[in-house]
């Protein structure tokens, strides 16, 4: 593990699963491929600041009849002090056909088992309808309309409760869990941007809108 200062680019692609972003660190040591998923809740532009380097290791892909071979690192933090824009340079050091890091985390589907067709079994006459039962109802009468029980829809708190986890409820700062899956995430940070939170990257803290 290592601590060094040096400037990291993010640019944003566009995927079949939607936006993701791919980072480009470089230091004294040299220049290395970041694809974190912390870096999902970033905007696009240059990072000046100090990452703590627990891996380097190279990494392959195959795009458009070429294969890449390149040198990733993976962060344990960042301290990031300044945000620019990126320069031509920058985005010609990263490269825009970068496969997309969430394809690479999902895991293979097997096959769907095979099942023995079942026999069919006749099919109910028309004329014969079936209703609910009513406990209530003297025997042998339908149910009424007011004893029959709907299915509440989901609400919106249940599901951002399901979505944000440990995280729920959201306060006026939100410190999101990077560990999480990377679609998580993504859905997360997409839920954060609709609510009206903005990411602040010196704090690595998302904070609501005034």
């Amino acid at each position: 593990m290592i601590k060094i200062p040096g400037h990291l680019a993010i640019r944003t692609i566009q995927g079949r699963n939607g936006a993701f972003n791919v980072g480009r660190l470089s230091t004294s040591i040299g220049e290395f491929v970041i694809k974190d998923a912390v870096l999902e809740q970033h905007v696009e532009g240059k990072y000046r600041g100090e990452f703590v380097i627990t891996e380097i290791r190279a990494s392959s892909y195959s795009t458009g009849g070429r294969l890449v071979i390149e040198i990733r690192a993976r962060l344990d933090s960042m301290v990031l002090e300044d945000l620019d824009t990126l320069t031509a340079y920058d985005n010609a050091q990263i490269d825009a056909q970068s496969p997309d890091p969430l394809d690479e985390e999902l895991p293979v589907a097997a096959p769907p088992p095979k099942v023995r067709p079942q026999p069919s079994r006749p099919a109910r006459p028309a004329s014969t309808p079936v209703v609910p039962a009513d406990d209530n109802a003297p025997f042998g009468m339908p149910a009424s309309p007011a004893s029959t029980q709907l299915t509440p829809e989901p609400d919106v708190d249940e599901a951002d409760q399901e979505l944000f986890g440990t995280v729920w409820p959201l306060g006026e700062t939100v410190r999101l869990d990077s560990t999480v899956d990377r679609h998580r995430l993504r859905q997360q940070c997409q839920r954060l941007g609709q609510l009206g939170y903005t990411m602040d990257f010196k704090s690595q803290a998302w904070n609501h809108a005034a």
